[in-house]
This record gives C-alpha cells, sequence and structure tokens, in this order.
C-alpha cells in the first residue's frame, strides 16, 4: 500500500481545535498569496486589508470575494503564460496544468505544484476510505480525462489507497461496459448521467448490470444528481450499488463528500474554509435557506482560491452533530440543489432545473433522460419539458403526458408544457450534461 500523507486525526477534531486550524492555514494561505500573486496584492491592496485585519474567522467577511471572471482577467495577456498573475509560485514548481470547462465562458487555466496535487489525491485518498474502498478493490474510471480536473485525483487517491485503477479513457460506452464486466471492476467513478447511460447500453448489449458486474460502489460528481433521490433511486435499482456524492470544482476540488454513513455530505474542513451565504446579501445564510457556496482552498500554493464564489446553491442545514462514522466535520443535509445562473424567476416563481430533473426521475415510464427550454413569448414565459418515453409505455403517451404535467404543477410550482418524444430521441452526456436552455432574451429581476 503506497505511503499517505493524510493524518487521521485531523478526521476527529474537536469543533475549538479544527476551527484553530482553519484559522491558521488561512493566515497562511492569505500571506502567502499576498506575497506572491500580484493579482492577490493588488486587490488586497485596493481593498485596504492586510494579514494584520484578519484576527478571528469572523473577519473573512472583510476579504473581497473571488470570481471567476477575475481570474479570467488575471491571465489574459499576462506573464507567466498561461497562468497569469494569478500564479503564486515560480512557474518552474508548477507541475500540473488543468483548465475548466469552460461552459460559462473562456477557460480558466489552473497550475498545481507537487504538493498541492499530493495533497488533492490524499483528499481523493480519505473521501473513499470513507466510503469503503479497499486495497482488495478494482475501480473503474469511464472518463476521458483531458484536461478536466475531474477525476484524475480519484485515479490517483484510488492508488494511494493501494485499490487497483482501470482508466476507461477515449473508447465507446459499450466497450467500457464489457470492459467492467470482464475485469470484474467493483467501483466506479462517474458522473450521475453517465452512470444511468452505462446501465443503458449494458442491458441494450445484453449485460446484466446488477448480476454480471460486480459494482458495489459508484462515486460520482459533477452534476447534481447523486443527491437527487430520484436520480439516485435509479441508479442504485440499475446497478445494485450505493451511489455516492461529492461535491468541487476546478477551483476547489472536493470541499465536500458523503461517507459511507450517507447521513449528509461532510465540509473537507481541514483544507477548506466553507461559507454558506444569503445570495442578495452575501452575508452568513439563516439556518435552513438556500445559500450560495464560497470557499477558501487553505492548501493550494500555485494558484490560491480565496473566498471564492462557486455560484453553486445548497441547503443551508449544517449539522454539528458528530457521523456515526465518527468524523467530526461538520455536514450539509445534501447537495448541490442547483447553481446562481441557472436557477431563476419564471412568472415570478423562483426556479431550478433539479426540480424538474427530481419530477421526471421518479415517473418510471420516463427514461432517464430530458431537457428543459425557457422562452419568452408576448411577454409570458413558457417552460418546455422533453422527456422521452420508454418504448413498452410508447400506448400510454397520453396518460403519461397529463401525469407529468400534474406533477410537475406540484414539484416546481409553476404550469409547464411537456413534449414527451420515443426513447433515444434525445442526446446522451458522458460528462457534463447540458440539459437546461433559457432562450430568453431578458431574465426576470
Amino acid at each position: 500500500m503506497a505511503t499517505n500523507i493524510w493524518n487521521p486525526f485531523l478526521e476527529t477534531l474537536p469543533l475549538d481545535m479544527l476551527q484553530e486550524l482553519q484559522f491558521r492555514r488561512f493566515k497562511n494561505i492569505f500571506k502567502h498569496a499576498y506575497d506572491n500573486s500580484p493579482f492577490y496584492r493588488k486587490r488586497y491592496q485596493e481593498a485596504s486589508i492586510t494579514i494584520d485585519a484578519i484576527k478571528t474567522l469572523d473577519d473573512i467577511r472583510l476579504i473581497p470575494l473571488t470570481a471567476k471572471d477575475d481570474f479570467r482577467d488575471a491571465q489574459d495577456g499576462k506573464e507567466p503564460f498561461p497562468y497569469g498573475e494569478a500564479l503564486a509560485v515560480p512557474i518552474e514548481e508548477v507541475t500540473s496544468y488543468h483548465q475548466t470547462t469552460g461552459t460559462t465562458g473562456k477557460p480558466v487555466r489552473f497550475a498545481d505544484t507537487w504538493s498541492d496535487w499530493e495533497m488533492y489525491a490524499e483528499n481523493w485518498a480519505m473521501m473513499m476510505y470513507s466510503r469503503g474502498l479497499r486495497p482488495s478493490d478494482r475501480v473503474y474510471v469511464p472518463f476521458p480525462y483531458h484536461l478536466f480536473i475531474a477525476f484524475w485525483g480519484g485515479h490517483y487517491g484510488a492508488e494511494k489507497l493501494g485499490a487497483e485503477v482501470v482508466p476507461g479513457g477515449q473508447t465507446s460506452t459499450e466497450q467500457r461496459v464489457r470492459e467492467m464486466k470482464e475485469l470484474q471492476c467493483t467501483a466506479m467513478m462517474c458522473t450521475p448521467t453517465y452512470a444511468l447511460r452505462l446501465a443503458e447500453i449494458a442491458e441494450k448489449t445484453g449485460i446484466d448490470p446488477k448480476t454480471e458486474i460486480p459494482v458495489r460502489m459508484i462515486f460520482c460528481a459533477g452534476e447534481p444528481g447523486a443527491s437527487i433521490p430520484a436520480t439516485r433511486k435509479r441508479i442504485e435499482e440499475a446497478w445494485n450499488a450505493k451511489v455516492y456524492d461529492h461535491c468541487g470544482a476546478t477551483e476547489a476540488p472536493l470541499w465536500a463528500f458523503e461517507c459511507e454513513a450517507q447521513q449528509g455530505l461532510h465540509l473537507n474542513e481541514p483544507n477548506y474554509l466553507v461559507e454558506i451565504l444569503d445570495p442578495s446579501t452575501f452575508q452568513p445564510a439563516a439556518h435552513g435557506e438556500i445559500g450560495t457556496v464560497v470557499v477558501t482552498n487553505l492548501n493550494r500554493l500555485a494558484m490560491p482560491s480565496i473566498r471564492f464564489d462557486l455560484k453553486d446553491l445548497v441547503k443551508f442545514s449544517v449539522s454539528k452533530e458528530p457521523c456515526s462514522c465518527g468524523r467530526t466535520w461538520r455536514k450539509i443535509e445534501s447537495g448541490i440543489i442547483g447553481r446562481r445562473d441557472e436557477v431563476t424567476k419564471i412568472r415570478g416563481v423562483l426556479f431550478s432545473p433539479t426540480s424538474v430533473e427530481q419530477v421526471v426521475r421518479d415517473v418510471p415510464e420516463l427514461s432517464d433522460e430530458f431537457e428543459v427550454v425557457v422562452t419568452r413569448e408576448d411577454d409570458y414565459d413558457r417552460i418546455l419539458v422533453i422527456t422521452e418515453v420508454m418504448n413498452e409505455h410508447r400506448s400510454r403517451r397520453d396518460e403519461i403526458a397529463e401525469k407529468l404535467i400534474r406533477e410537475l404543477r406540484n414539484g416546481t410550482q409553476l404550469r409547464c408544457e411537456v413534449e414527451i418524444r420515443d426513447f433515444g430521441a434525445l442526446p446522451r452526456y458522458e460528462t457534463k450534461s447540458k440539459r437546461f436552455k433559457d432562450l430568453r432574451t431578458r431574465h426576470e429581476e
């Protein structure tokens, strides 16, 4: 088994010691960024913020938030290429390059030192161990790694645990299914969408994933689906395996995760300072309210993310009670429920695509795929939900459509139109899905 640098003692620290550790690490990363990154130094000088102003954890709210566009500006045409003024180490110390997907604009380039990458792999190893992964497991990663950070950390984290890793890479979905069967893989890492796609293709090729592929745990990320009860249920039933969710981004990999107890998602507190803020005021959200996530990566040296606005939304219901797994880190009750740039007002009601996903995936006659298209006609917002009917239920299309309209009204508090197509009509995705399309020329405020 590989030698790990992770200290298990950190997982059971009392809250006061944990907060003391977070505060110390926050001051260290703030000073490191101020001293070594022209981007952060200019930003904090303009805000008249120095390390002396940070005397308690509450004082971090004096520090301005950082957004993806700030990193883009810091890199655009600036040296050292390609990281620009956001880089906080000599470029000779950079050992890993990744970039954001660019789904919301020009990709941001991210650098990591070897120590950064070691810690990232350690975090993945810790998370997977908490779910029951052991050296006897064989993990399949049906993912074209390329430039996105995605499951790179999972690959190296599993190796650190001593588990065997099989990279699916650039091959067809059908071939990946066959490889998992032939190699008798026991764990898998992918998006929730692709877990369902793999099961669909397995059945088409005559392979029963529940009995012929011994996958007993599926590690999901990249989409909210694994924390949506109806989607989780579909995946678990398709594979006869446990589904585990975690939250992360290129700027802040693995800031929350679900352990084997599945009593919520642990905040990865020794490595991140996680704030859940009111989306309007950016002050601490009230308990039980929807908040937006702001994170500080406490250990990343090459490109620190300090008070980074992820734009992810979660319900601020943080438990301070120790998990039955023994870890003392606080938990959020569920994962990401949407993004601020996707949650929008429609006819005066806040609407999130995840509310549609819960409804669609709860109707067994429908396939796993759907799309949501919002348009505006004559000052009226129209929501069209496009789904697929399973072949054996095609004769009941009208009945199913009426049921779906009714359930969507209950689930979203809005009237939605539906279009039910034949099975296979909608696109399939291997990485992040693109199911929400807001085609209005302007959004309501």
